[in-house]
């Protein structure tokens, strides 16, 4: 089992990435935390509470982080996940709490207890991650890579050139990206290639109580391209699990942090400024169909997990 700190801001292509990871045989989920993002950080935390819950997986810790990006105001994305994140599902009643420690003071126990360099996936801004790094880099050698769904070589979807997680918090993303962690940017590139078409959204809804839940969240989704909708963050957990699905590249990024290109993610593609250092492997292509395969075939595991889930 890979064991993880999972960073998310829940979100409806989160909870599908959660649920897939609550339920893996590959994944041990040592830590979830809560960011704010596609809608506030109370909302997040709610979300992750709701999903551990469901799935019964409540020894599980969720500890809440930041309420906002380091130094730009916060604008969620409630106008593609709705007002409480994860519309469209009637879900159980909580049963937990979050933990009374932040999400930065809750990782930094974390990876000062692990045994060995734990991985850190983030598919919401990076806020939380970048305070770890700044008040706790002593931690940095116990962090063995970042797995970040966000950024884009090929332009943006709020804005020309910018991915919404790094354009919540550029300064955030920008502090990660020049920590040395080793780090794999998994960005529009690919998530807008890896959808899930209407017929297998359909599908999903007579795949037992999980694949309901999971197909009220999706049908609510209001992010949508031609041939499908997008998973984004279901791709970090997959990555995880199936890394022989994308191509990558390792590229220096930089992250534009002002100005009308605020949240850009820029790759010295042609080995102008960075002297062939590198800073990222980039996902630049996905087997789409390989990724639909293996996204259906989780589905019905995930059922032994919730049995008796309202």
């Amino acid at each position: 089992m890979t064991p993880i700190i999972l960073d998310m801001d829940p979100g409806i292509d989160d909870a599908v990435a959660l649920s897939i990871a609550l339920t893996h045989s590959a994944i041990d989920i040592k830590l979830l935390t809560s960011v704010a993002g596609n809608v506030s950080v109370d909302k997040t935390t709610t979300n992750l509470l709701k999903l551990t819950t469901f799935f019964k997986q409540t020894q599980i810790p969720v500890a809440r982080g930041a309420a906002a990006p380091l130094k730009k105001a916060f604008v969620d994305a409630s106008y593609i996940h709705g007002a409480s994140g994860m519309p469209g599902y009637e879900f159980p009643e909580i049963t937990t709490k979050p933990l009374t420690t932040d999400a930065i003071e809750a990782m930094a126990k974390v990876l000062s207890d692990a045994p060995e360099p734990m991985t850190i996936v983030a598919t919401g801004s990076y806020t939380n991650i970048a305070l770890l790094i700044q008040k706790h880099p002593e931690l940095l050698s116990k962090i063995k890579s970042f797995v970040l769904m966000g950024g884009s070589l090929s332009g943006g979807n709020v804005s020309s050139v910018a991915e919404f997680n790094v354009f919540t918090d550029p300064d955030a993303a920008s502090i990660v990206f020049k920590s040395g962690v080793p780090l794999v940017m998994i960005g529009l590139d690919v998530t807008l290639k890896a959808l899930l078409s209407l017929e297998t959204i359909d599908a999903v809804a007579d795949l037992g109580e999980a694949g309901n839940m999971l197909h009220k969240l999706m049908t609510a989704y209001g992010d949508s391209e031609p041939g499908g909708k997008p998973m984004h963050d279901v791709n970090t957990i997959c990555y995880l699990i199936h890394p022989e699905f994308y191509t990558t590249k390792e590229y220096w990024v930089d992250i534009i942090t002002d100005g009308p290109a605020t949240g850009a993610t820029i790759a010295d593609t042609q080995n102008r400024w960075s002297q062939g250092k590198v800073n990222a492997k980039v996902a630049i292509n996905i087997d789409t169909q390989a990724f639909e395969k293996w996204f259906m075939a989780q589905i019905p595991n995930m059922n032994q997990y919730c049995e008796g889930a309202v």
